[in-house]
């Protein structure tokens, strides 16, 4: 029962608690929409079976990876644990525990099911008269028509070059009519609500054609309002309101050319496989492995170096170079100890690209593997990654995922951290797979293999713009190589740690995507197919949205403040078309984005980044040449709690001019004309919601407490512990970083602080020992600290750990499809939180005031309906 009522605890009911059960089971019978789970349990597994799709498949050799991190306990077999099992009834307690629940969820299923039936039924039943009363005219009136079709084999003729004109004529003429159909507003509302039907009926269809008539929909609603827009709805009488609607007009038609285009780009994911590499080790290639660094401490690059010795490779065929562009004394001792090439250059022109150039001449690799600073790869990175250029000679690029093992700003000070999807899970979870499928996959810096032939034949890592990565991979494309894009996690590195780092590198992003749009424009010159160019396109058109953004913030104020209609038409008209183009981008983002980036996260995020993205990429349109690289500052620590006021003074005044807005527009209401009532609520709404996203924008600025050099990495894998005094004991490893290890220890465990141990961690089928200290014991929580000083300890423990083939299987969980809704309560929450955060700043005595009303919003939460198996605070 607990799952279904989640806010309910029936072995301590409340007063209220009835009528939450009602509100709740109405809500389960008439309006619940089934949330799509798939099995989180993600074992220890081998190494070419990470990547847990029907289209993978393994390959014929296995190198030293055989069977690889599978026995996580088999260290622990062969000694006496000194573990207590615990009463003989507890599992019987589980298995009825289990029982129970799935009892209650098997009833609710019913109930639910009788009520897709009835749906159903009454579907079958309208589509029975069809077949009895209609079809047969048709099929009599087009028999000869329907078997000549058949002789031909089915659809083939659509294959024919004439028979796609003639259909793309056809789609236009239909498209035209539908987006510029003059209709009243009757028949306009009925026109959006069947397409709204349409959309809600179709969302949970997990097949390829409801998504294509989902996209559909949502380019014909929006198309149809952007006609409205430029036909109907500008003032050409009053000049200041031309300007404003025009400059409005112009973030829409922005806006829509975004959508649109990213629409085309992750229509069809390509979700490439593994590929075979040949089983003669012979004829595997040479790989030159490129670390760059500049101004990272060595803690934070040794890892990276160690795990790139450790990738299952032959010895003989793998050489792993350290690129110092800042010439330090202790980098060059650190890579003769290791065994590694070093090497530095007289200068540091044109930045990490001039550093992997100047490499690029001093080795012979045949193929050039590079990893940022941090980034920690697998042993099986290799291994995984480098069999498709077997398969497709012309493959000149193969990249993987960008993953993060610490959280990013956003996700550190709103500590949602592996609750939510990040940030960057968007491209490397789905646009790039998108990009895949149209051969635009692009490099993204790290974590890839290029091939040296094509790279030298575009000149090397490209110098002309500040995103070198993403234009050398357009070099490559223009001359007919082929990338490829294998989502599967296969190292991971450091995120930005502060928001003012975090906007400094997207700044870079920004204006290097810019100048790349300005000096080689993907959308002219040759070698490029069309999904290419729109792919290329509308990565850069991206980060271009600082402008756009503000005009949408900016824009209600216009009316509210100014009384200037930006928008000349009803107010009922406008609800008419603008809300219905809302919905349908955002029902139709959410369905093909969704286990990637929740709903009206991304307007926070594109908030945060808006007022500083903006002037860089408006420089370098016009000024493609101005700027220059920015390291992104690794490792550093933020000792204490603190308010960025600096970062958060946009954001601010935005706020500040909002709020204005907001009571200037309660002003109108108690005054102006009451033909102007619905224009006016419709502007308050619009102004209320841009309060709301500035609100997580202010809460991000508030940094959290950082004080851990090295992150600790959440697991959950059985390891042993033998005592000085012989004794062994089955534990369970929760985190790890590269120094220290959290433990979760068995009741009759008797390990304190300061007690000497050995830890026994698996790496694939051996084992290693490690020495380590006790230094902290919380309950049956314990903190360890590994005395690994010798360099061969320390390899052996990053490949244990981060190095393992399985490391990052199961951190990127897709199996939730997110709602709308409730991704809008979630924004809700964190806008009220950063509202919150800046009072306190102001004041901090109001803090037992927000204690009270954060009760008094749980509570009334607690009387709305949740998700079954929902988690309440």
């Amino acid at each position: 029962m607990r799952y279904w009522f989640p806010q309910i605890n029936f072995s301590k009911l409340r007063l209220l608690d009835p009528i939450r059960f009602l509100v709740q089971l109405f809500w389960l019978i008439f309006f619940r929409q089934e949330r799509e789970y798939e099995a989180n349990k993600v074992e220890a597994e081998p190494i070419f079976h990470v990547e847990r799709r029907k289209h993978a498949r393994r390959p014929s050799n296995t190198s030293n990876a055989n069977g690889s991190d599978t026995n996580n306990n088999a260290s622990a077999g062969n000694v006496p644990f000194a573990a207590n099992t615990g009463p003989e009834n507890s599992a019987q307690t589980v298995h009825k525990s289990a029982q129970a629940q799935t009892k209650n969820r098997n009833f609710f299923q019913k109930v639910l099911r009788a009520r897709k039936n009835v749906i159903r039924n009454s579907i079958n039943l309208v589509k029975h008269q069809w077949v009895q009363n209609i079809k047969p005219y048709y099929t009599r009136k087009g028999t000869d028509a329907i078997q000549a079709f058949g002789d031909v084999g089915g659809y083939k003729w659509m294959n024919s070059g004439t028979a796609r004109i003639l259909l793309t004529v056809f789609a236009g003429i239909m498209v035209s009519f539908t987006v510029s159909l003059p209709v009243d507003a009757t028949s306009q509302a009925i026109m959006l609500l069947v397409f709204w039907a349409t959309a809600l009926w179709v969302r949970d269809v997990q097949k390829r054609g409801a998504l294509l008539l989902m996209v559909v929909l949502s380019i014909l609603v929006s198309s149809r309002y952007l006609y409205w827009r430029l036909t109907q709805t500008i003032n050409w009488d009053v000049p200041t309101d031309t300007a404003l609607s025009l400059l409005l007009l112009s973030a829409e038609l922005y806006a829509w050319t975004i959508l649109v285009l990213g629409y085309v780009q992750t229509i069809w994911p390509l979700q490439r496989h593994v590929a075979k590499l040949p089983s003669d080790m012979s004829q595997w290639p040479s790989v030159d492995v490129y670390i760059p660094s500049y101004n990272e401490p060595l803690n934070v690059v040794r890892p990276t170096v160690l795990a790139a010795l450790a990738m299952d490779w032959p010895e003989d065929k793998l050489n792993v170079y350290l690129l110092d562009d800042g010439k330090r004394k202790d980098f060059a001792e650190f890579a003769e100890k290791v065994g590694v090439g070093y090497i530095v250059r007289k200068d540091n022109s044109h930045a990490k690209a001039g550093n992997l150039n100047h490499a690029l001449k001093l080795t012979k690799g045949d193929f050039i593997t590079i990893f940022d600073c941090d980034h920690i790869p697998t042993r099986s990175f290799l291994q995984l990654a480098m069999g498709w250029f077997n398969e497709d000679p012309k493959l000149a690029l193969v990249q993987t995922p960008h993953h993060f093992f610490s959280p990013d700003p956003f996700e550190k000070n709103l500590t949602m951290f592996r609750n939510k999807p990040n940030e960057n899970e968007l491209f490397y979870g789905l646009i790039q797979d998108g990009n895949d499928m149209w051969n635009a996959s692009f490099f993204c810096g790290s974590c890839a293999v290029l091939k040296r032939g094509p790279l030298e034949e575009v000149g090397g890592i490209a110098v002309e713009t500040v995103t070198e990565d993403a234009h050398t991979a357009l070099k490559m494309h223009r001359l007919g190589y082929t990338s490829a894009y294998l989502n599967i996690p296969q190292a991971a590195g450091l995120a930005t740690e502060s928001l003012s780092a975090h906007i400094g590198q997207r700044i870079r992003w920004a204006r290097g995507m810019a100048q790349i749009f300005r000096l080689d424009n993907p959308l002219i010159g040759k070698g490029l197919n069309l999904g290419q160019r729109i792919c290329y396109a509308n990565a850069m058109l991206y980060f271009l949205n600082g402008l756009p953004r503000l005009i949408f913030m900016m824009a209600p104020l216009a009316f509210l403040l100014l009384h200037s209609y930006i928008v000349f038409a009803p107010a009922i008209m406008i609800a008419l078309y603008a809300l219905p183009h809302i919905v349908h981008s955002y029902l139709t983002n959410s369905r093909t984005q969704g286990r990637y980036r929740h709903s009206f996260w991304a307007e926070m995020y594109e908030t945060v980044l808006a007022w500083y993205i903006m002037r860089p990429t408006m420089v370098a349109l016009i000024s493609p040449k101005h700027g220059k690289f920015n390291v992104t500052a690794k490792g550093g620590l933020t000792p204490t709690t603190f308010f960025d006021w600096e970062v958060s003074r946009p954001y601010l005044i935005l706020v500040m001019l909002c709020i204005v807005g907001f009571l200037f527009g309660f002003w109108r209401l108690a005054t102006g004309p009451t033909d102007e009532y619905l224009t006016v609520a419709l502007n308050l709404v619009w102004v209320s919601y841009n309060l709301i996203i500035l609100g997580g924008a202010v809460a991000v600025a508030e940094e959290a407490k950082q004080v851990r050099a090295a992150h600790r990495i959440q697991v959950n894998r059985p390891i042993t512990v033998i005592t000085r005094s012989e004794h062994a004991y089955a534990v369970e490893l929760v985190d790890y970083s590269d120094r220290g290890l959290g433990l979760k220890l068995p009741e009759n465990c008797w390990l304190e602080e300061n007690d000497e141990v050995d830890i026994l961690l698996q790496d694939g089928l051996s084992s290693h020992s490690f020495k380590a200290q006790i230094v902290s014991r919380r309950g049956n929580l314990a903190g360890a600290i590994m005395q690994v000083d010798a360099i061969e300890d320390q390899q052996a423990l990053i490949r244990a750990t981060f190095s393992r083939a399985d490391a990052w299987v199961g951190w990127r969980d897709t199996s939730y499809q997110e709602r709308p809704i409730s991704s809008l309560r979630e924004v809700l929450a964190v806008g009220a939180r950063g509202y919150k955060r800046m009072a306190l700043q102001f004041a901090p005595k109001l803090g037992p005031i927000f204690a009270v009303l954060t009760k008094l919003g749980r509570f009334l939460r607690s009387l709305l309906p949740y998700f079954p198996g929902e988690k309440v605070n």
